[in-house]
């Protein structure tokens, strides 16, 4: 039987995620994304801007999954597919979808980014393990196809990672029985075979800037069957007033 875990959870993220500490974190990205749109490159920029304001290692992070400049906003916008799937099939990011999922069911640290995505603070580093959120996180993706009217899914999973055969036959498992077509193959890098794909589902930036389209299925989940999830909002919004 699965593990119960908070995917994702972290008791100093209370205090790193505060009031107080979003003040200094919305500034931080404002200036971040002055440097990004005058061609500075990600991490140098969270790196001089994360030393000027004393922030942690994680929320240098949050920043930098968060954060995007205007042209990559704007280049993502156009390609985003909203609302029905029509007869598409979906080509989707499988642990990045999945640990969203997870991390959202566990009620842990979500960021509500620029681009409009959800992104998750895990940080996979080639170890993974089903827990009792995997399932429901599972059924919630495919239930969602469905209801857009997808006409299949293929699930890309890093074949390196622990235990991701065991999550292969998950998938598997839970689509026959809920009796939607999937496929989940097991490939060195998930990421190359996402890159170019058409209805990309990720919110891996990487893969949204070269992607030929994609769906913002997790954002979209949680907000549509998970209400009441509470972000941090790294959207690039002014900061509050002290």
């Amino acid at each position: 039987m699965p593990q119960i875990v908070q995917r994702g959870f972290l008791p100093d993220d209370n205090i790193q995620f505060s009031d107080a500490a979003m003040q200094t974190l919305l500034r931080a990205q404002r200036e971040i994304c002055f440097l990004l749109d005058h061609g500075y490159e990600m991490e140098k920029t969270v790196t001089f801007v994360g030393n000027h304001y004393q922030l942690s290692a994680r929320q240098r992070m949050a920043l930098t999954r968060a954060s995007s400049s205007q042209a990559q906003l704007e280049e993502r916008a156009k390609k985003r597919i909203s609302g029905a799937l029509d007869g598409r099939q979906v080509q989707i990011d499988g642990f990045n979808l999945i640990i969203t999922l997870e991390t959202a069911l566990s009620a842990s640290t979500l960021l509500c980014c620029m681009d409009g995505t959800a992104r998750d603070l895990c940080g996979l580093h080639g170890t993974y393990r089903l827990i009792d959120k995997t399932e429901p996180a599972v059924c919630l993706i495919l239930e969602e196809l469905r209801r857009r009217g997808a006409a299949s899914a293929w699930f890309w999973l890093d074949a390196p990672v622990s235990n991701s055969g065991r999550l292969r036959g998950e998938i598997v498992r839970l689509a026959r029985e809920m009796d939607f077509p999937a496929e989940v193959q097991l490939v060195p890098n998930a990421d190359a075979m996402l890159w170019e794909q058409d209805c990309a589902v990720t919110s891996d930036a990487v893969i949204l800037d070269r992607c030929g389209s994609w769906v913002n299925l997790a954002r979209e989940i949680i907000d549509a069957r998970l209400p009441g999830r509470c972000f941090v909002k790294l959207d690039g919004g002014d900061p509050p007033s002290d």
